[in-house]
């Protein structure tokens, strides 16, 4: 099996980012292959939640390729790298320790709620970016079922939403010392669970594991959208909650009306509650977040050194725990001492972004559908109200993510003089430093564009 795995996993590196592949895949093992089943192993709850939700088709897709009678894949953890890494660390000084211990609470899942109970609402912090949807999850936490509901909280990648959620959920469950049943899921286990159903003639199962609950919280909705059997489910389980005057907590990486094919009548259904956005983190909070991780951690890194990492990641929160983890493995593990210059090598390694093919329309495109106006307006000569400053973004953005000429710019958006071109690239350049809401906007498209 050995030689099989590690042709499948030649596969998936040739389709897969590098980092990506060394993150979530390049430790995993096929633990067994029989009756068209392939049980693959994985270190750890957080990387099988991972592969789980992103690269489940793309692996069994290699694994049917190679092996046409697999028919199913599953993930289980399989840690002998938490073992090696626990023997290891008891060689080492008691300060790191407490990085032993959070490997060890990945494992500690409430199988009951799915809940991971690091996620708390006092660990969470809040700033000017959140601070409306935490005010929002706390009324809710407070009075279930009749305050908010449904909940419907989005936002970017990496924002915060997951933490915010489950926080919820643990917080609910605790208060009420496990009387009130609390159970999270995300939309893709939802789906899984919905074709299993299907397939097995039994959606009693299914009506019995998501209505017999007081607090549902579904993460990631929108991979829901154009899945007709899974949306039906569950607006019927909606339905049946909403009517009991149950909880229902939702996330989403988008506004509902921004959820492509999604049905309207759910759409409705989400609209139809508290609809709140978290958007990216400013410099205040991103330095009160590290400074959070480096108390559960036990360790200390000098204000010089968490102000350039807050300074640095401009959007997301796993980027700065990942920053922050590779800088507590150079100081603890490796004892060196965190210059400036060694920081900042962390820093571009880890915020480096693989290359990926990104054209100009696309771009067009995405801005477009952002600002809910026509392509051909971007590129025409039209000066309608709410055409200007897409337009602008749309030349900021040819010349920051694809280094294009000002000629070539101006001439695709309307054979316009180039120094139209000059002007918008360094009004935008300039303005998203002094605004934020320009700013998030901005940071809101490259994210829907990198992730296509």
């Amino acid at each position: 099996m050995g030689q099989f795995w590690e042709k499948v996993l030649g596969e998936i590196e040739l389709q897969l980012p590098r980092p990506n592949f060394a993150t979530w895949l390049k430790n995993s093992r096929l633990l067994d292959k029989k009756e068209g089943l392939a049980i693959i192993g994985l270190p750890n709850n957080f990387t099988k939640a991972w592969v789980e939700e992103k690269y489940n088709k793309l692996i069994l897709s290699i694994l049917r390729s190679l092996d046409e009678t697999i028919k199913k894949v599953e993930f289980v953890i399989d840690s002998p790298q938490l073992t090696k890494l626990v023997e290891h660390k008891l060689l080492k000084e008691p300060v790191t320790m407490a990085e032993v211990q959070l490997s060890f609470n990945e494992f500690k899942i409430d199988p009951e709620t799915n809940l991971n109970p690091q996620y708390t609402i006092k660990s969470y912090a809040v700033g000017s970016s959140n601070q409306m949807a935490y005010a929002a999850i706390t009324a809710v936490i407070n009075s279930i079922g009749t305050k908010y509901n449904p909940i419907f909280i989005y936002g970017g990648v990496g924002v915060g939403k997951t933490h915010l959620i489950q926080a919820a959920g643990n917080e609910i469950k605790d208060s009420h010392r496990g009387k009130v049943k609390v159970k999270y899921v995300s939309s893709e286990r939802f789906t899984s669970d919905v074709i299993w159903a299907i397939r097995n003639k039994r959606m009693d199962t299914i009506k019995s594991k998501y209505r017999d609950v007081d607090v549902l919280i579904i993460d990631d909705i929108q991979f829901i959208g154009g899945k007709e059997k899974t949306e039906e489910e569950f607006f019927h389980t909606f339905n049946a909650l909403y009517e009991q005057n149950k909880q229902i907590i939702i996330s989403s990486d988008r506004s509902p009306r921004f959820i492509p094919i999604l049905e309207e009548r759910l759409r409705s259904r989400f609209e139809g509650g508290m609809t709140v956005d978290i958007t990216y983190p400013d410099f205040e909070l991103k330095v009160a977040v590290l400074k959070n991780k480096l108390e559960e951690r036990a360790v200390n890194l000098n204000d010089e050194v968490i102000n350039l990492i807050a300074s640095r990641v401009q959007k997301s929160f796993r980027e700065l725990e990942g920053i922050l983890n590779k800088v507590l493995f150079y100081k603890e593990v490796k004892n060196i001492e965190i210059d400036s210059k060694l920081l900042d090598q962390i820093i571009d390694n880890i915020l480096k972004k693989p290359l990926k093919t990104i054209n100009p329309n696309q771009i067009i495109k995405t801005v477009a559908d952002f600002f809910e106006v026509s392509p051909q307006d971007l590129i025409g000569r039209s000066r309608k109200q709410g055409v200007v400053e897409p337009r602008q973004i749309v030349i900021y953005l040819l010349r920051d993510l694809l280094g294009l000429s000002y000629p070539n710019i101006a001439d695709k958006l309307g054979k316009r003089d180039h120094t139209t071109a000059i002007y918008a690239y360094e009004k935008i350049g300039k303005e998203i430093q002094e605004d934020q809401a320009l700013n998030q906007k901005v940071l809101m498209i490259k994210d829907l564009i990198e992730r296509g």
